[in-house]
């Protein structure tokens, strides 16, 4: 088994392997989504001769670093993009990718994970109320993502400050394990919640493998990365279940609350937007008038792709 994704210059050893994998499995499709294995498979690919290449997807998943290296995800025969934030992204930076090859293909939820109106079980339910009983006749505010500082943090202890001295019962979430590569971030975040006073209205849960049911019992989940995203998944999945989002109106996730859930939009890093926004979703009830983009549609769309693909090949084949 080769280690493709092991970020290491070392991993460039695999070039010659999986060339000559390439050579005897001759697979039709080589779709490449991360960029160091792209790297391998790129020189591998390039490395054939021509008649004997698989066609050649990338699929452009973030906000990369612009750089050369970032660039490989953009050298597919055809380069799919996760959101319209995304193809802007590579129309402004790679300016050299012919943009007739991206294809714009929305990451899907699975509705049987993230089904339309979920309900946490009673037993469920027993148990978080005895592990977060502050919780208990309190509006909840999620935040979910890793402790990095991107995740905006910060924002949101100061919205449950905000709102717990305008006299609103809430309770603030915080879900995501901790970054051990920047362990005095959640540090500096412990210390303030401490500091303010606010250690049974601010409540860390660290990882958890049952966000669906966190959804549920939440009055609202928030999106506050002070960079953009490439599409914004939490919103999605929170929408699904029937939880409102509040978010910056930036990157993915202004692109998907615009469309979806346009009464959760917020201006970036305006605290008395937020509070405004937030009192007034928690007031509204969640109703979706446009259909959330699925993971069958996102299987159908990729396959379309690589059919198209494959059918301009043969075209060029029958031609000659």
């Amino acid at each position: 088994m080769w280690e493709l994704g092991r970020k290491s210059l070392l991993t460039l050893r695999h070039v010659f392997a999986l060339r000559k994998w390439l050579l005897a499995e001759r697979p039709d499709i080589l779709h490449l989504r991360s960029r160091l294995p792209a790297w391998v498979a790129w020189l591998a690919w390039k490395s054939l001769p021509i008649s004997s290449r698989p066609k050649l997807v990338t699929t452009v998943h973030g906000l990369y670093s612009v750089s050369g290296y970032s660039g490989i995800m953009c050298k597919g025969e055809r380069v799919i993009a996760v959101s319209n934030t995304v193809r802007d992204y590579i129309r402004q930076n790679y300016p050299t990718t012919d943009m007739s090859k991206v294809r714009l293909v929305y990451r899907g939820i699975d509705p049987a994970e993230f089904p339309a109106g979920y309900q946490a079980s009673e037993q469920w339910r027993e148990e978080w109320q005895k592990a977060y009983p502050q919780l208990i006749g309190k509006k909840v505010l999620t935040l979910p993502g890793r402790l990095t500082r991107l995740k905006g943090h910060h924002d949101f202890i100061q919205l449950i400050k905000h709102l717990s001295e305008s006299g609103v019962p809430v309770c603030g979430l915080i879900v995501g394990g901790e970054d051990p590569k920047r362990q005095s971030y959640a540090t500096e975040l412990y210390q303030r919640v401490k500091e303010e006073g606010f250690s049974d209205k601010i409540l860390f849960t660290g990882n958890r493998s049952d966000i669906r049911d966190i959804y549920a019992v939440s009055d609202a989940v928030l999106s506050l990365s002070t960079k953009p995203e490439s599409f914004g998944r939490t919103v999605i999945e929170a929408l699904s279940v029937g939880t409102p989002v509040v978010g910056y109106d930036h990157g993915g996730v202004g692109e998907m609350l615009s469309v979806y859930f346009p009464e959760g939009l917020c201006p970036m890093s305006d605290p008395n937007a937020l509070n405004e926004r937030v009192v007034q979703v928690l007031s509204c009830q969640l109703n979706l008038d446009k259909p959330l983009p699925l993971k069958a549609d996102m299987v159908a769309q990729t396959l379309a792709v690589y059919d198209e693909l494959l059918m301009l090949s043969d075209a060029k084949a029958n031609a000659h």
